[in-house]
């Protein structure tokens, strides 16, 4: 491990409550305004690829549920560090890069799995209005949406990773490059523009990488598209939007949705 990382380790490992409460502020608000920062620079250059229409001014709930957001990713944060401190999470901390890469592909396919039936619990009639309805208030997204969930829908992303982990040893490497995959893919579905170009649906392995198309379309058609980072769940339950073509064609000639090819929805 690189004498930077190592030191960083040592410290976050000795770092009491406060200190590990106020690093983890300083993360989640960086991460927060570099998502914001990026998200409107890609909406901007490629503003002529729209999904959807463009959203309505923000609203003051909208700033409520990210603010509410923010500062529970921060309590997931430090409930991660405290159990790591205690010994119940463990982390790999070599260098292997086939264990590296092992593990990258098992978070991102594990937690991808998790979240999809999180997502569909989710849509249940009775957990709906309790859990999910907030995030689908706003149907044309923006990158501020990313962070517009129900409180109990932060817990419960977080609460899901923290058992990944915490069942699984994983390399520490592996562990940065999965949340920043995650924090991409997360802000790239609420862009309201498909970035992606037109082979990607094409491609014999990549067209199974979730799209900012693909996203946006859970967002105006909640019975398909519950996957995060793939499509690979959706397409073997069924649940893929039988528009999702269309919709990145139009998308990539510039027709947003509710001017271009209506869901079955």
């Amino acid at each position: 491990m690189p004498k930077i990382f190592e030191n960083f380790f040592a410290e976050l490992e000795q770092m009491s409550l406060l200190e590990a409460t106020t690093w983890a502020i300083l993360e989640n608000l960086i991460i927060f305004i570099v998502c914001l920062i990026v998200g409107h620079i890609l909406v901007r250059r490629y503003g002529d690829y729209p999904i959807t229409e463009t959203p309505d001014p923000i609203s003051r709930l909208e700033i409520l549920f990210a603010t509410s957001c923010v500062t529970l990713n921060i309590v997931v944060t430090v409930v991660g560090i405290i159990t790591w401190q205690n010994g119940i999470i463990h982390v790999d901390f070599g260098m292997n890069p086939l264990r590296i890469i092992f593990d990258t592909i098992l978070l991102i396919f594990a937690m991808d799995f998790a979240m999809y039936f999180f997502h569909r619990m989710a849509h249940h009639p009775r957990l709906y209005p309790l859990i999910h309805h907030t995030h689908h208030r706003f149907e044309n997204p923006r990158p501020l949406t990313l962070f517009v969930l129900n409180p109990f829908e932060t817990l419960g992303f977080g609460t899901l990773w923290l058992l990944v982990i915490t069942v699984y040893p994983a390399n520490w490497l592996a562990i940065i490059i999965y949340l920043t995959l995650n924090i991409v893919f997360g802000l790239v579905g609420h862009i309201g523009v498909e970035p992606m170009p037109d082979a990607w649906v094409n491609s014999p392995f990549i067209r199974y990488i979730s799209t900012s198309t693909f996203h946006a379309e859970h967002h105006f058609d909640d019975e398909h598209n519950f996957g995060f980072y793939t499509l690979i769940w959706d397409r073997l339950f069924g649940t893929i939007s039988p528009d999702y073509l269309d919709d990145f064609s139009s998308a990539r000639q510039g027709i947003p949705h509710h001017q271009g090819v209506e869901t079955s929805s």
